[in-house]
């Protein structure tokens, strides 16, 4: 429900401005997430019988197409870890990777969430224009969280098994 009416000049401004202000807003929240938010088999991350393991996002969404071409924001904020190779595959950092796929899928699901304050100043079909935006955006970096999770967890259990 629009209750902000600006002309058109100073709307698509305030609609600049609130991009460039929330994605990096949440992205610095999200790295200072508790870890108890960022447990891969809670409700949330949990990998669901119909993902197939993850694959069901390569079969719709073709993942390894473009999962290594995005950026990885955490290094926006001074974060040692990359997401953009694992490094030496051994427990300690294929659990730091699972954390972190939590906390990446996690920042994507806020960062859609403030597009719904667009309808308090745009007219509502750019108000449904911008939650579609922030749906297109964040959508496939979700996708490569969530169809890279249960990759990591069975490379997990394999070092784990080898261990017992």
């Amino acid at each position: 429900m629009r209750v902000i009416f600006l002309t058109t000049f100073w709307t698509i401004i305030l609609d600049i401005i609130a991009w460039a202000v929330i994605q990096p807003l949440v992205g610095w929240l999200a790295m200072r997430f508790p870890d108890a938010w960022l447990k891969p088999g809670s409700w949330l991350f949990r990998t669901r019988d119909c993902e197939r393991g993850g694959q069901i996002y390569q079969s719709l969404f073709r993942v390894r197409a473009y999962k290594d071409s995005l950026p990885y924001g955490g290094s926006l904020f001074q974060d040692e870890f990359t997401m953009k190779e694992l490094g030496e595959i051994n427990e300690t950092n294929l659990l730091r990777w699972l954390k972190e796929t939590c906390r990446s899928e996690l920042t994507h699901w806020f960062a859609i969430m403030p597009s719904a304050l667009f309808f308090l100043w745009n007219p509502w079909y750019i108000g449904i224009f911008m939650v579609v935006y922030a749906l297109l955006f964040n959508f496939p970096l979700v996708f490569i969280q969530r169809y890279n999770r249960p990759r990591i967890q069975n490379m997990l259990k394999i070092i784990q098994s080898r261990k017992s």
